[in-house]
């Protein structure tokens, strides 16, 4: 049944993106290498700068979009294919009849009303029949849940004005309420009560005490989580980490954790947002957003070389510049790539890779990189033959060894006619999962997923699945309903003793927040642009990435004396009302006191 392949998407502007004008130049001392490295320049252009822009996923593409609306010369380098782990991707051979193929995806895709930066860009990428370009391809789920094995679901509507709410038929209103019972009886009062108080400490918590003390604390320890009840575990500590950080409570940091929660607090209370709590795509991800993106980037002259891998930045210590960057072509040639600017914008666990000795003491916030963690979040779509009645949107199965979360993709798909357009006809909806935790043993074969293999995987993530919404006197998934499934491609050696994973995810553990680097270094023509760059959301998110490119065109341009505007970058919404208790709570900080309503 497994339809997966290692082939990435590519495009139709990769064609075109490896032309260029090219003469050989001196390669740097630091850029040698025992293979033949071949030197490469643009001819220059002194009113227009040229930029090295190095990963194609958002943060790259948003460097180039910013610096290309403000007349730079933009080249982006991206080693396997443009919208990094934001794309979606054909499953392989699965083609008929002249459908397209099976789209699938890293992981699925969530942008929520707390996004601003994300969504400017996208009113500003055109899409046909949108006022608004493709943000207004987003579209809005009715409802979540807490999928709970051997009890009800618990279902939770999001409204939102002008929202449909989800139809509910007279079974499911009944499910719904007795999952709603059954929880307020098995989280006490007294522990909802803490819960609250918890989350009010914070509210009014001083930046101070959140970048130092909260920063400090693990989410875990901050809501004694230790010493509560099985569900208060599962839905208040561990089941809102996963749904809202992607990380893991016990490890995470409270200011990371508690700070998207207030800000989703305020979104679901229509403070600071951009739209709904929860938003997705109504269509394939390259198709709603990245290949429109690609294609307007291209009329705005920006060249793109899909296939060229960075290995080094070729650090210039006399001149204290980068002299170039050193990547590998699609044919395995090293070549000496030189621009006037350079924007790293690939995930931090690949950049770090290409920063030398020399670089790093430079400056010494890329050294500090190398303390920042990253895990394995990785995504599996399974396609169906038959409508499988779960939810009207993203489900998180909290009792799952793997820390499952979902989402029926075909009902958000209204333009589509899954059947008619994707695969071989007879497949019916895309049920996309993420695979949180990868070093638990499963179910099935008693296993973590990266001790099985591929198939082994495919077989326990369904297995849970199906534990989480077959529990309760309804077979919603059905095994003779599966037609296939792709799992993740960067996802390699499952079943060895050394799997891998291209495309890991950054996580928060305590003390994360003090190594982010800045988007300006201390080199004057390098810059970092990346989820893991330090902005005001402080999450591995799309918007991070997003913000942080901006950022980095902001400093590239102060550094230039350019007289273009600078980009906006919009913070989390804070909420002006809690302004001076958080001035009080600065004094009791520096007194050495605790937060006010802090009970312990």
């Amino acid at each position: 049944m497994n339809r997966t392949g290692t082939s990435r998407r590519t495009f139709v502007t990769t064609a075109a993106a490896v032309t260029g004008a090219a003469a050989v130049v001196a390669v740097p001392a630091s850029a040698t290498a025992a293979e033949t490295t071949v030197a490469e320049t643009r001819t220059p252009a002194a009113a227009a700068p040229s930029v090295a822009v190095l990963g194609g996923g958002v943060a790259g593409l948003t460097a180039a979009h910013e610096l290309a609306e403000r007349g730079f010369r933009v080249t982006v380098y991206e080693r396997r294919a443009l919208g990094g782990k934001a794309r979606s991707m054909d499953v392989p051979d699965s083609a008929r009849g002249g459908r397209r193929a099976l789209p699938a995806e890293h992981g699925f895709r969530f942008i929520p009303g707390i996004y601003h930066n994300l969504p400017d860009t996208m009113r500003r990428i055109p899409f046909p029949g949108n006022a608004n370009g493709v943000w207004d391809n987003l579209v809005a789920p009715a409802e979540m849940s807490f999928a709970r094995t051997g009890r009800e679901d618990l279902r939770i509507p999001l409204p939102w004005p002008g929202h449909r709410p989800a139809e509910l038929t007279l079974d499911e209103i009944r499910r719904a309420l007795t999952a709603l019972l059954e929880t307020v009886r098995s989280i006490p009062l007294a522990e909802a009560a803490y819960f609250v108080n918890r989350f009010l400490v914070f509210l009014t918590s001083c930046d101070e005490r959140r970048n130092e003390t909260w920063e400090r604390t693990p989410w875990w320890e901050f809501l004694r989580a230790e010493r509560m009840s099985y569900d208060y575990q599962r839905i208040l500590a561990v089941g809102l980490t996963r749904n809202i950080v992607a990380t893991k409570a016990e490890e995470a940091s409270t200011r990371t954790v508690a700070t998207l929660l207030e800000a989703f607090a305020f979104n679901a209370l229509g403070r600071g947002a951009d739209g709904p709590l929860d938003r997705i795509l109504n269509l394939p991800t390259n198709e709603a957003w990245i290949d429109p993106w690609v294609a307007h980037l291209t009329g705005l002259g920006v060249e793109f070389r899909v296939g060229w891998t960075v290995r080094e930045m070729a650090y210039d210590s006399g001149a204290g510049r980068i002299a170039a960057a050193v990547i590998e072509d699609p044919q395995g040639v090293r070549r000496s790539m030189t621009a006037d600017h350079y924007v790293s914008a690939m995930p931090v666990e690949h950049a770090r890779r290409t920063w030398g000795a020399a670089l790093r003491a430079a400056d010494p916030q890329l050294a500090r990189c190398d303390r920042l963690e990253t895990d394995w979040m990785t995504g599996i779509q399974f396609y169906l033959t038959e409508p499988a009645p779960l939810l009207a949107g993203h489900a998180n199965c909290i009792d799952s060894p793997w820390s499952l979360t979902c989402i029926q993709q075909a009902g958000h798909w209204p333009s589509r006619d899954f059947a008619a357009d994707y695969g071989d006809g007879s497949v019916v909806d895309c049920l996309s999962v993420d695979i949180s935790e990868w070093d638990r043993p499963g179910v099935l074969y008693g296993r973590t997923a990266k001790q099985c293999t591929r198939t082994e995987v495919a077989r326990e993530v369904w297995a849970q699945l199906k534990a989480a919404f077959n529990d309760t006197g309804r077979t919603v998934l059905k095994d003779g309903a599966l037609h296939s499934w792709s799992l993740d491609p960067g996802v390699d050696g499952l079943g060895t003793p050394n799997p891998t994973n291209d495309d890991q995810l950054l996580i928060h553990p305590v003390g994360t927040f003090h190594n982010r680097p800045r988007a300006a270094t201390k080199i004057p023509n390098f810059y970092l642009a990346g989820d893991y760059v330090a902005v005001d959301i402080d999450l591995a998110t799309m918007e991070g990435a997003n913000a942080s490119a901006r950022q980095a065109v902001n400093a590239l341009l102060d550094r230039t004396g350019s007289a273009a505007a600078r980009c906006t970058v919009k913070p989390l919404f804070r909420a002006p009302e809690l302004e001076a208790l958080k001035r009080h709570d600065r004094l009791r900080h520096r007194l050495g006191l605790r937060n006010a309503l802090d009970a312990g």
